[in-house]
């Protein structure tokens, strides 16, 4: 038994080589130094003794900075995911570090081997599925528009020869542009380094919207110095699951992470998690984002799966 798992090792290993040759390399953002021949990241964790988990600092209320910590729902799985790491490795001690990505790193930071899995709010997509892997969907957001109440902006179509804004690196930038087309309207588009960035350019009046998934815009939005300003407007432009997303081809980590989503979904602890960081109010300034589950994520959880858009 233990020559084959050395054997699933070292195919293993392989994969995530010829993955990594693979990356998309149109991403944007700071570069990231590649390691040459990255182990992965199973054998890495337990020669190491620890785990590295990339976090988002600012997308409230998935995964973000909270006195130096990161929480969040999303955070929330990852800690499961760990704590399935202790159990199926016997690894009890397993040291946690926490590296902090954005839209534009998260996936470069992957490839290079530099974090072991990523807690935020990534698309699971099939483009992306190219290049790293994720585990069963934890969420569904809608993807709308955050503007500033008064504006007259209500649909896309009021968005003609005005800046909007959207954050690097992210999908969003493919429904500005489809909305575009199908609106014939014509927008100047900008880019935010990352969340934060991308809402205080509406919150300036550098851009009149910023188009994003609708809980990251409420978690902005209840956070900013006056939430009564700005509103969420506009249909729906896509529907998209998040997961946790993980190396290449490592399957025995994809498996532990499945594992570990899933026991929280049949315990009811996913939607316990949900309550806590929806429908409560949440650090820093205990504000209620007051957001039920919809329909799609109840679904999702319902008919537990890894399947991308």
């Amino acid at each position: 038994m233990k020559r084959f798992f050395n054997m699933i090792l070292m195919g293993m290993g392989a994969l995530t080589l010829m993955a990594c040759g693979r990356g998309d390399k149109k991403e944007e953002g700071k570069p990231v130094e590649q390691v040459a021949a990255p182990m992965d990241a199973i054998k890495k964790i337990k020669e190491t003794g620890k785990v590295v988990i990339g976090y988002r600092e600012s997308s409230i209320p998935h995964s973000y900075l909270v006195n130096g910590k990161p929480v969040g729902y999303s955070m929330d799985v990852c800690a499961n995911v760990v704590n399935e790491l202790k159990k199926q490795l016997k690894l009890p001690n397993l040291n946690v570090e926490y590296k902090a990505v954005t839209s534009s790193t998260r996936i470069p930071e992957m490839q290079a081997g530099n974090i072991d899995m990523e807690c935020g709010t990534t698309t699971n997509s099939k483009k992306r599925q190219e290049q790293v892997n994720f585990a069963i969907n934890h969420y569904v957001t809608e993807v709308r528009m955050a503007v500033k109440k008064g504006s007259g902006i209500k649909e896309l179509k009021d968005l003609d020869g005005k800046v909007v804004v959207t954050t690097t690196g992210t999908t969003s930038d493919k429904y500005i542009k489809q909305g575009e087309q199908a609106a014939k309207i014509n927008v100047t588009n900008v880019f935010g380094k990352d969340h934060a960035d991308s809402f205080a350019q509406v919150e300036s009046g550098a851009a009149v919207a910023f188009i994003m998934d609708d809980n990251i815009l409420a978690g902005l939005i209840a956070n900013s110095k006056s939430p009564k300003d700005f509103e969420i407007v506009g249909s729906v432009l896509s529907t998209e699951p998040y997961a946790v997303m993980l190396p290449k081809g490592d399957v025995v980590l994809k498996k532990i992470a499945d594992d570990a989503v899933l026991a929280m979904i049949q315990s009811g602890a996913m939607k316990k998690s949900y309550k806590q960081w929806f429908q409560s109010p949440i650090p820093p300034k205990n504000v209620n984002l007051n957001l039920p589950m919809s329909e799609s994520l109840k679904n999702t959880l319902a008919n537990p799966s890894s399947e991308g858009v």
